[in-house]
């Protein structure tokens, strides 16, 4: 987006600086500063340290390096960017650290592969077993019945480490809640720009959903898809509504629960403004939740299930 007038004019101009300032780096060099063993043995000796700063002469010693000459062009290197030179030796600047961390969650040299194995849960389709797999830094579960994607989202290598598999799912539960929390919230889970949020009606039926939530980075265009109710994973009436019927929702996996992986139960009301209808039965009652475009509730309704129905409704107008 473009222009310098109306109401957002102050903050453009401050993007405009943010991006424009003359210390900042370009992406391609940023990259090549750290395309280097012995720096990124600098780096590595910085984050085991017990103590930071550290100063010149143990950094060396703890990466091996007798040539202080060359050792001293590689930290310069790594200088500003990625460490930050002070009275007492050297540290982190934020950069370094992710980069580290990226190294430990094996994002950079690990590429294992897991599965199929079976998974806690029903299908939401046909009631079929799930079973999950990990490929290529995804980890994703499905019906091994009709094949339904229940989710699929990216989990570093690092996460598979010292877990059992239960583990891992427990894992991965927590860390799926935590991508769309965010990306509800409008901050992007991997750069932390700023997310835009839409409603999706597809005649493809996407990720088997004729109705979804859309998540899209307006800075790295990430993206994030779900069913509706999987906004509602987190929202006070609803955990207290499992709550009273015995079910903790914060530790039960999203993929068990129906209305967050699909639109069965999910009614469209209104398409201009968006008005939608989660209906989330359990036991003998029914709690419904009226949602806008932006994910806001804008009505709760807790009642008795219909004895002649089972509770659920397909989207329609």
């Amino acid at each position: 987006m473009s222009g310098t007038t109306g109401p957002n004019a102050d903050l453009d101009a401050e993007e405009s600086t943010i991006r424009d300032c003359e210390d900042c780096v370009a992406p391609a060099e940023a990259f090549s500063v750290i395309a280097n063993e012995t720096r990124l043995s600098i780096l590595e000796a910085l984050w085991k340290a017990s103590d930071r700063p550290v100063n010149f002469s143990e950094l060396r010693r703890e990466v091996g390096m007798r040539d202080s000459a060359q050792f001293n062009y590689h930290l310069k290197q790594l200088t500003d960017h990625f460490v930050v030179q002070t009275d007492d030796g050297y540290d982190f600047r934020q950069a370094g650290k992710k980069v580290v961390r990226a190294i430990l969650a094996g994002s950079f040299n690990e590429h294992p592969e897991m599965g199929p194995f079976d998974v806690q849960g029903t299908c939401a389709t046909c009631d079929g077993g799930l079973q999950a797999y990990y490929d290529d830094e995804m980890l994703a579960i499905e019906c091994k019945e009709c094949g339904k994607n229940h989710g699929c989202y990216p989990f570093p290598p690092g996460g598979l480490n010292d877990r059992t598999r239960e583990e891992i799912m427990d894992a991965f539960n927590q860390r799926v809640r935590h991508l769309h929390c965010l990306a509800a919230d409008g901050v992007c889970p991997e750069c932390n720009g700023r997310m835009s949020t839409a409603i999706t009606r597809d005649d493809e039926d996407f990720l088997g959903l004729e109705v979804r939530v859309d998540h899209e980075c307006e800075q790295c265009h990430h993206q994030l898809y779900s069913a509706v109710g999987l906004s509602l994973l987190d929202q006070s009436d609803v955990v207290t509504f499992h709550r009273e019927h015995g079910v903790d929702l914060c530790t039960t996996p999203y993929w068990d629960l129906a209305w967050c992986v699909s639109d069965e139960q999910t009614t469209i009301l209104s398409e201009d403004p968006w008005q939608i209808l989660v209906e989330i039965p359990l036991d003998d009652e029914m709690l419904s939740v009226t949602l806008d475009g932006d994910l806001n509730v804008l009505e709760l309704e807790r009642g008795c299930r219909s004895a002649s129905s089972d509770g659920t409704q397909a989207i329609s107008d």
